[in-house]
């Protein structure tokens, strides 16, 4: 059964969509089967993931919307070793008729467990903004993955963003936690980048990912070739980065089944 997890942070700019794409692509190529569900109109993580989001038959805009099947809308890019549920500007319009829908904070959840057995993660881009696509994202995962940059606004929104998570918890969706903190865009030459790390870890402790993602120049290159950077440069800083994020989420993963398995902590 696989686990949905909604990559999210209000604050854009903050390398969500470099690491929702470059994360399922690293899962991938580990020998997980990974979705990359695109939430965002701006269908970036579709475009970076080799999918052309002017060219789509059906998105995920059809799908919330109940126009086709999910099955019909997947895509799967060449080089990239993940499927794609794609999206476009017409998902814009799906904020205003899911409001007049039966389950509207619903909709991807019932979508995505009708597919959830033929994948082991599933990880869904969110706009960043608290909107009914966000919230569809938090009600269909069980697990929150946030980037953030290490500077002094990105805990102010950290903190909007943790109240979201809570009221959606008490709510609507009281198996959403928290999967862990990516800092990224780290630079640790800084000393405001080591100040806000050391608050970080010593607020949320091993919630917070060990690995760093660096400000690195062939990650910022690759979504302008459609590609993920373990693709476009595997040897890069970032293509390592997201190997070894991929390899500690699955750590992870590994530990709290043996967890579940023996009963002990």
């Amino acid at each position: 059964m696989g686990k949905i997890l909604a990559i999210t942070n209000q604050k854009g700019g903050v390398g969500k969509t470099t690491s929702c794409v470059n994360l399922a692509a690293s899962l991938a190529a580990s020998g997980s089967r990974v979705l990359l569900v695109d939430l965002d109109p701006q269908g970036n993580a579709t475009m970076g993931s080799g999918v052309n989001k002017h060219d789509l038959k059906f998105s995920v805009y059809h799908v919330l919307t109940g126009r086709c099947e999910v099955e019909s809308a997947l895509c799967q890019p060449t080089d990239s070793g993940f499927d794609v549920l794609p999206a476009n500007a017409d998902l814009t319009a799906a904020e205003v008729e899911l409001v007049k829908k039966k389950n509207k904070e619903s909709r991807l959840k019932m979508a995505l467990e009708k597919i959830l057995d033929q994948y082991d993660f599933i990880l869904i881009d969110c706009p960043p903004s608290l909107n009914m696509l966000t919230v569809n994202a938090m009600v269909a995962a069980r697990g929150v993955i946030i980037p953030m940059q290490c500077e002094y606004y990105a805990l102010e929104g950290l903190t909007s963003l943790m109240d979201t998570i809570s009221g959606i918890r008490k709510t609507i969706n009281p198996d959403l936690h928290i999967e862990g903190l990516l800092r990224t865009m780290y630079d640790p030459r800084t000393s405001l980048t080591t100040e806000v790390s050391r608050q970080l870890i010593s607020h949320f402790g091993d919630q917070v990912y060990k690995t760093v993602i660096p400000r690195n120049i062939r990650l910022a290159e690759a979504p302008s070739h459609g590609k993920p950077v373990i693709t476009y440069d595997k040897n890069s800083r970032g293509a390592i980065a997201y190997l070894a994020l991929a390899g500690e989420l699955l750590r992870k993963q590994d530990s709290s089944k043996t967890v579940k398995k023996t009963g002990t902590r």
